[in-house]
């Protein structure tokens, strides 16, 4: 009898601590994203609705921008947000607490320990935009990207997410818009302050990605250094403009990703 008793307890301090383990999951969900934008507070609220895919309404009317990120299926963040956010305490992190001119304030947004940007992101839901600066942010929320994008869910479910830099006329469907472009760097020049990333031989049609004489030293410090980039396959983010062929300026580090020889 002693010993029923026995296993008794155990099970049900195995019960206990499977309990507790799976309360403690959604705390843990997006932390490895907190810990990588853990900027200063720049307020707090509860949230009484989602304006838009990225975009929120706190109790004390003020607007709440998401930023960090890109979101290519609105109605599906919309609904995803909603979810995560009416009714909930939130935490606004960031460098700068300027309203836009729309007047939303632009942040972080935090429900307890969870980065909703990171859930959005893990989900599928969103893309790494080009405004972070800070790299360890930018870094934690990439990885959050690439977790959605290698385990095919949200957005990453369709195969033309990434788009093929031997397509320009594909791209170039995409003109005003955030699209991810892969594929290799045929060439490297320098054309008056500008330096292109040429995709193709057709230096005036193809697919190029731009970097301005300015921004260069940035790239040259990460170890990204224009000329290093020839012959290899990289990937690149940021807004589809038409000059001749399809262009992607690159302003910052993070919108690169070398993925290889």
């Amino acid at each position: 009898m002693m010993r029923s008793r026995d296993g008794a307890k155990r099970h049900g301090r195995r019960i206990l601590m499977m309990t507790a383990c799976m309360l403690a999951m959604p705390a843990s969900i997006g932390r490895s994203e907190a810990a990588g934008c853990n900027f200063d507070v720049q307020g707090a609220g509860r949230v009484a609705a989602v304006v838009d895919a990225r975009s929120f309404r706190l109790d004390d009317g003020s607007e709440v921008r998401l930023v960090g990120i890109e979101v290519p299926d609105k109605a599906k963040a919309n609904a995803a947000l909603s979810t995560l956010l009416v009714g909930r305490d939130v935490t606004l992190r960031g460098s700068d607490d300027t309203p836009d001119r729309y007047g939303r304030q632009g942040a972080f947004a935090y429900v307890a320990e969870t980065l909703v940007q990171g859930e959005l992101l893990k989900q599928g839901l969103a893309l790494v935009s080009t405004e972070i600066a800070d790299k360890d942010c930018a870094a934690a929320l990439m990885a959050a990207e690439a977790e959605a994008r290698q385990g095919k869910r949200g957005t990453w479910a369709e195969s033309t997410v990434i788009k093929n830099a031997e397509s320009p006329g594909d791209i170039l469907a995409g003109i005003g818009r955030f699209t991810v472009v892969e594929g290799r760097v045929l060439s490297v020049r320098q054309a008056g302050a500008t330096t292109y990333l040429n995709f193709g031989r057709n230096w005036t049609q193809d697919f190029a990605a731009t970097i301005s004489r300015r921004i260069v030293p940035a790239f040259e410090a990460a170890g990204l250094a224009p000329k290093s980039l020839e012959n290899r396959r990289i990937r690149v983010r940021g807004w589809v403009e038409a000059r001749n062929g399809p262009r992607i300026e690159l302003l910052r580090v993070g919108q690169v990703e070398v993925l290889g020889n």
